[in-house]
């Protein structure tokens, strides 16, 4: 029985967290099977390793256009990682999708600004936690590049 809850718990931290699963495994049993314990140590231990990335090369990345559904807004922003595997990654291309339509909403000044906002779709994280964390899960640097926003 324990060991279908532990398999649950997995299923449930790998679609929250997207973190490997050996990764989630060792939170849980840091966490003595406490979800929601592991869930806050696997976001630790994700933005740790964002700062051993974040000397490293970004030269891939996407350029991802986003059009409010009243066409009145519309935003242009790039993405960027070290590889085209990671680029390619339909999760990368989600992160961009989603980056892109916070920029829409919240209209930051600058890439500082926008890594400094609550995050749209969770805002008990910022966005630059999110980066922190998509850092962890595809295991390479990615930086916000320029962006920019139209509004009629």
């Amino acid at each position: 029985r324990n060991r279908m809850i532990a398999a649950r718990s997995i299923k449930e931290l790998r679609e929250k967290t997207g973190a490997g699963i050996s990764d989630i495994k060792k939170a849980l049993e840091d966490a003595e099977g406490d979800a929601h314990k592991a869930e806050a140590l696997i976001a630790e231990r994700l933005g740790s390793t964002a700062g051993k990335r974040a000397g490293r090369d970004t030269g891939a990345g996407v350029v991802e256009a986003y059009i409010h559904s009243n066409a009145r807004i519309g935003v242009l922003l790039t993405l960027s990682c070290e590889t085209d595997f990671v680029a390619r990654n339909p999760g990368f291309k989600v992160l961009a999708h989603d980056i892109a339509m916070h920029v829409a909403a919240m209209a930051p000044d600058d890439p500082e600004a926008l890594a400094a906002q609550p995050f749209i779709k969770d805002p008990g994280k910022t966005v630059g936690d999110v980066i922190n964390e998509s850092i962890g899960r595809f295991g390479e640097n990615i930086k916000i590049g320029a962006f920019i926003r139209f509004e009629v």
